[in-house]
């Protein structure tokens, strides 16, 4: 797949403004997530059809900052220049073919039962449980969108309005709430054993 490196927040916004569906790897060069993340995006062949940006953190620096986004690798979804998903950690080269043909809009991989799952998890960056739970999704190889409800508050007011509860973290997945690092809960609904 062809991809094209940006250098810049401006940069990337000048690319996903003229683009109706685009993607951006946000990598981090010489960690074995990130390179495994970008090799295999660079395999996929998806002709013309999918605009992919990649930026290394290493040598960019406000394009995470200003998506708030705290982890490499993560491959960011635009829709009409509005960040719609986030897919962290490396993907198999087949769920990768799925995100950038529009077939996988969960953010999830290595559920078992192969049905996706929307996962949203609300956080703030000081909340060591919410560290902990994005841990262990990482490790079950669970693609999630991360909210920071610090910096978004309208994020925030939908949060406590779908689960009555204004601590952090909580964990959205299918549309169910689950408040805390409930392991269990999490297991069961994402269909892990």
């Amino acid at each position: 797949m062809k991809t094209r490196s940006v250098n810049s927040y401006k940069d990337l916004e000048s690319g996903i403004s003229s683009k109706e569906r685009t993607f951006l790897l946000l990598y981090k060069s010489g960690a074995g997530q990130s390179d495994c993340a970008l090799e295999r995006l660079q395999n996929i062949n998806t002709g013309e059809s999918s605009h992919l940006y990649t930026a290394d953190v290493n040598r960019v620096r406000d394009i995470h900052e200003r998506l708030d986004i705290s982890t490499a690798p993560s491959l960011v979804v635009f829709e009409n220049s509005k960040m719609v998903n986030i897919f962290k950690g490396c993907q198999t080269e087949s769920a990768y073919g799925s995100i950038l043909s529009g077939r996988e809009r969960g953010g999830q991989r290595g559920v078992e039962s192969g049905k996706s799952k929307q996962v949203t998890v609300y956080t703030t960056p000081t909340c060591s449980w919410c560290t902990t739970l994005k841990t262990y999704l990482d490790q079950k190889q669970v693609g999630y969108r991360e909210v920071n409800v610090a910096t978004d508050s309208s994020a925030a007011e939908a949060m406590v309005r779908k689960s009555g509860q204004q601590g952090v973290p909580q964990t959205e997945i299918n549309g169910q709430m689950i408040v805390g690092f409930d392991k269990s809960r999490i297991n069961q609904l994402l269909e892990i054993k």
